[in-house]
């Protein structure tokens, strides 16, 4: 039997540039290890989004027509919000993650916040606010803020409305600071999403389609916590914290598993998977969460694809259950050529 030809998409022109390549990497070294069973390519996408294979710029149907399947390693705008999967979708080829509707619906935290609320899971207050321009009621930012230090309660989270990786988000306090916040935001995206800011716990917890005997299986929740030099009450788990790439400039505490009680826990884990099936998406996803001590659990996002860097949270979670990186790699491109097969 000749061995499976996969692409490996990796680069792509968003901020998580860097993490998918990293990403990519990763899953290059991993699918190594099935030798015989895979033939692994490199895929580079250029911050342009030009792709290239071989170090040769190529038109995307020339290279997706070389493969098998396609496991997407991209993360942020282009990679993650649909665009690049309804470029796969047209071309008919398997790939790894969720489809182009459910990605582009995932990665919208206004539209998936409605979702979470229509189906019963517990999020933030939020609002939505346009940057302002001349056809916006705001002309400035700093006339935007005062409108809404008058209406939303301080602390609030600020954080554009497309984003992953937890790019661009702060926590505002003051008038001064909500300002400085959308301005910050408002270099990522054109929407911001001011949010209501619950101190508690950080929790994350991944999802896997038909793993171990289990329609959607839960990996264990990881606890986040910020180093014992930080201070809680002004720490954010951001894009800085997420990521050292070796561990060195990484400034927050991976729990896993978490210090959760087995009711928290479980209930951490039930909130993950009903929000994974309420977006559709498919084959892996990771949500983060906050547990709050007196309110409950509130879900704050869905990522339907989570980095898979050695620093990330998902691979943690993986190792923790006794799954490797090649295993779960398997798994997901099985699932992805098993279900084009059958036509979803």
């Amino acid at each position: 039997m000749s061995s499976i030809k996969i692409g490996v998409l990796r680069g792509g022109p968003s901020s998580q540039y860097d993490v998918s390549l990293h990403t990519g990497a990763h899953i290059l070294k991993h699918l190594g290890f099935k030798e015989g069973k895979y033939q692994a390519h490199d895929i580079f996408v250029d911050r342009n989004g030009i792709w290239h294979m071989h170090g040769i710029p190529r038109q995307p149907h020339d290279v997706i027509s070389q493969f098998d399947v396609i496991v997407n390693a991209l993360h942020g705008h282009y990679g993650e919000d649909g665009k690049v999967q309804h470029i796969l979708e047209q071309h008919g080829v398997p790939f790894t993650g969720s489809g182009s509707v459910p990605s582009s619906v995932g990665m919208n935290k206004g539209v998936a916040k409605k979702i979470f609320k229509d189906n019963g899971i517990k999020t933030p207050y939020f609002i939505l606010v346009a940057e302002p321009g001349p056809n916006t009621p705001h002309k400035t930012i700093s006339e935007l803020a005062h409108n809404i230090f008058k209406s939303f309660p301080l602390p609030a989270v600020v954080k554009p409305v497309s984003s992953g990786s937890s790019i661009g988000v702060n926590i505002a306090r003051s008038i001064h600071e909500l300002e400085s916040a959308l301005k910050s935001v408002f270099t990522h995206s054109n929407t911001a999403l001011v949010e209501e800011y619950i101190k508690g716990t950080e929790a994350t917890v991944g999802v896997i389609d038909g793993f171990r005997g289990q329609d959607l299986y839960a990996l264990p929740p990881i606890e986040i916590a910020p180093h014992h030099t930080h201070n809680r009450d002004s720490w954010i788990f951001d894009y800085e914290n997420k990521y050292g790439f070796g561990g060195s400039n990484a400034r927050a505490e991976k729990r896993v598993p978490g210090n959760f009680s087995i009711d928290v826990k479980r209930e951490l884990e039930e909130i993950a998977k009903k929000a994974h099936d309420a977006l559709g998406l498919r084959h892996y996803s990771r949500s983060d969460l906050i547990v709050h001590p007196k309110r409950g659990i509130y879900i704050l996002e869905t990522n339907s694809l989570p980095s898979l860097t050695p620093e990330s949270l998902l691979p943690k979670a993986l190792e923790a259950v006794g799954v490797s990186m090649s295993d779960f790699l398997d798994h997901i491109i099985t699932l992805a050529i098993e279900k084009h097969k059958r036509g979803n």
